[in-house]
């Protein structure tokens, strides 16, 4: 029983159609045309470059240290803490501001620390940094 007329043409196709492969290559190639002169234009900076020394201590800054027992040293000289705030003020008063490099000991109680750095920031001191030691390696 036909239901109509039959041909040949229903044959299963076991070429490959190389239109659409073609097609694909060509866009792409002319992506790659396009992209690569703009990959190899960079823009010359000159980037810093960073160094693992240790930093030069500068004499405008200012080594204030919190021994174990609490007291403070100004530069490795003993103060007095009724001195503390109007040296802060002094230094805060120069122009350019001078740096505040302060050691504290570990044994010493933070509220030493404390107190001295609040001195500084009613002194006016914008520039305070703390001090480490490095871990042995």
């Amino acid at each position: 029983m036909a239901f109509g007329t039959q041909d040949d043409t229903d044959d299963v196709m076991n070429e490959i159609n190389m239109t659409p492969l073609v097609d694909v290559m060509l866009v792409l190639l002319i992506i790659f045309i396009i992209t690569v002169p703009v990959m190899k234009h960079a823009v010359n900076i000159d980037l810093p470059r960073a160094s693992s020394e240790r930093e030069l201590t500068k004499p405008e800054n200012i080594q204030f240290s919190v021994a174990a027992d609490g007291s403070y040293y100004w530069n490795e000289q003993k103060i007095a803490d009724g001195d503390l705030p109007s040296r802060m003020a002094a230094e805060a008063a120069k122009e350019p501001q001078p740096e505040l490099h302060i050691r504290g000991d570990k044994e010493v109680r933070y509220e030493r620390v404390a107190q001295a750095m609040s001195a500084a920031r009613e002194a006016g001191l914008r520039k305070i940094g703390f001090i480490t030691e490095p871990k042995p390696q």
